[in-house]
């Protein structure tokens, strides 16, 4: 059983619960800002939270990873090379890298994706060849003194080294609890009071949905949602019943292959633009997200969060990256951070990172701007179609 901490110790924990970084232009979070050169590696407790869902995804996608450990001579080494040998670490680090501290000032690790499946040894040795390659030469320029290790985590293999395999699982803190507490009740009670207010709306979108075109007035569409489950996202029917769905999943996969890079150019979108399977009534209803108001009830009953990461599309997940299905960290949200910032106009490598650092860094008052901030987004249409 949770104990409640006692007064003052419980205002300080509702105070850290609700706190979150300054925002910058007017309500975009302040977790959207652009990645400093060095990254702020993750503190202890979170970096062995990211270590142990590393350890669970290996095991539910057969896909190994590689850890590295840098630690300097001494664990009183002067700030001045910790600093260089944070930074050092930090530009050998890929997008997909997770970086923090094993110990504080002591072992600084990077926890990697590996590139092959399970059961390729030769492909996974040498990922974790390269990576303490690369890693040792960019201290040997910069730092004196470093020590580099490199482990495999592969759920196929019977050897692991055995600090991979103890229990690196933690009990939830209050301020945690809390916090997943009070960001429940928002969600049930912000859904509820939507689907209440804006049922005539539905209503009449109902109507006019089933006049125009023939076919169901809902569309159920399987995502992929919080630690892989998969569930059924309502939303108001904008295409026709008989339109081809192999259109839109060849563009989702191109969209997905091409990682960093937006096909098509900067105006490029993760969604198709003049979607010639839309109806007329179902481009105004996109237009305007309304067609996405039915997703309360994905929220009320807990599938869904008012805010989080776009909820997956199964084919989509087939050709994630194995570190684009960190997403699944977080429950799936009707906004989020990369809606505000930039609708779909965005790469989808951009978009993970994104959803990453939200997943990482989401506090109730974060949530609360994101939802602020999606009116203005919705009202300027950018990469709405």
């Amino acid at each position: 059983m949770l104990a409640v901490p006692q007064t003052p110790s419980l205002l300080r924990s509702l105070a850290a619960t609700l706190s979150f970084a300054p925002v910058e232009r007017r309500t975009v979070p302040a977790a959207l800002r652009p990645r400093r050169t060095v990254a702020r590696p993750m503190d202890e407790t979170l970096f062995r939270d990211a270590l142990v869902r590393e350890r669970a995804r290996a095991e539910r996608f057969e896909e190994p990873f590689v850890v590295a450990r840098v630690s300097r001579d001494g664990r009183d080494a002067v700030a001045d090379a910790w600093d260089r040998t944070v930074e050092a670490v930090s530009a050998a680090a890929t997008p997909g890298d997770l970086i923090g501290w094993f110990e504080t000032r002591a072992v600084i690790g990077i926890i990697r994706p590996a590139v092959s499946r399970a059961g390729d040894p030769g492909v996974r040795m040498g990922a974790a060849d390269t990576m303490r390659r690369d890693l040792q030469q960019r201290l040997a320029g910069t730092v004196a003194g470093c020590l580099v290790t490199t482990d495999v985590y592969d759920p196929a293999q019977q050897t692991m080294p055995a600090w991979l395999l103890t229990d690196l699982s933690r009990q939830r803190t209050a301020i945690e609890a809390i916090r997943a507490v009070v960001k429940r009740a928002i969600d049930i009670a912000g859904s509820l009071a939507m689907l209440v207010l804006l049922a005539p709306l539905m209503v009449v979108v109902a109507v006019l949905v089933k006049a125009t075109s023939p076919g169901p007035i809902l569309f159920r569409q399987e995502r992929v949602g919080a630690r892989g489950r998969v569930f059924r996202m309502n939303k108001f029917r904008t295409i026709r019943a008989d339109a081809d769905a192999t259109i839109h999943q060849r563009y989702v996969e191109m969209f997905i292959e091409a990682g960093a890079r937006k096909p098509g150019g900067e105006g490029a979108t993760c969604k198709i633009v003049d979607d010639p399977r839309v109806t007329p009534i179902g481009r105004f209803l996109r237009r305007w997200s309304i067609d996405e108001v039915p997703q309360f009830w994905n929220v009320l009953i807990g599938e869904m969060s008012l805010v989080g990461p776009r909820p997956a599309l199964p084919y989509e997940v087939a050709h994630y990256k194995p570190w684009h299905r960190r997403r699944f960290d977080a429950t799936p949200g009707m906004t989020g951070l990369w809606q505000v910032s930039g609708r779909s106009r965005t790469s989808f490598d951009e978009m993970v990172e994104i959803d990453l650092r939200y997943a990482r860094n989401h506090t109730i008052l974060n949530d609360l701007s994101i939802l602020l901030a999606t009116p203005r987004a919705v009202w300027s249409g950018r990469g709405a179609h």
